[in-house]
């Protein structure tokens, strides 16, 4: 499996911008779809934005949709998300996620591969 690195999170004001990186390496030939998912004291980790291997699809939750943006130039490049218009709902420890066989891009299981998480604090 792949080995993924988070960075790039941290403290910003309601309405503004930040942008997170996955760093990936080992296998990324094997990787079928990557995504980023976010999770929050007492509650259940969810996907925030996914894709498939060349982007032959995407999946954004609704509550992000026009403001975050996933983006990968090829399996061997750093995946980003691009967050704007953030909001304070949004605060939250980031995932950079991998998995090797993606039915769902949208859901934990697919995946088997997790970074370390990066913290977003939107005030």
């Amino acid at each position: 499996h792949v080995q993924l690195v988070e960075s790039g999170g941290g403290l910003v004001r309601a309405g503004g911008s930040l942008k997170l990186s996955c760093k990936v390496s080992d296998h990324p030939y094997s990787t079928t779809c990557m995504g980023w998912f976010r999770q929050t004291a007492g509650k259940e980790r969810e996907a925030v934005a996914a894709l498939y291997a060349g982007n032959a699809g995407t999946y954004y939750a609704e509550s992000v949709k026009g403001r975050l943006t996933i983006s990968q130039d090829n399996a061997e490049a750093p995946m980003y998300l691009q967050m704007i218009s953030l909001k304070p709902e949004d605060t939250a420890v980031y995932y950079c996620a991998a998995g090797t066989t993606c039915l769902r891009l949208d859901r934990v299981y697919e995946y088997n591969s997790w970074g370390q998480g990066t913290q977003v604090t939107v005030s």
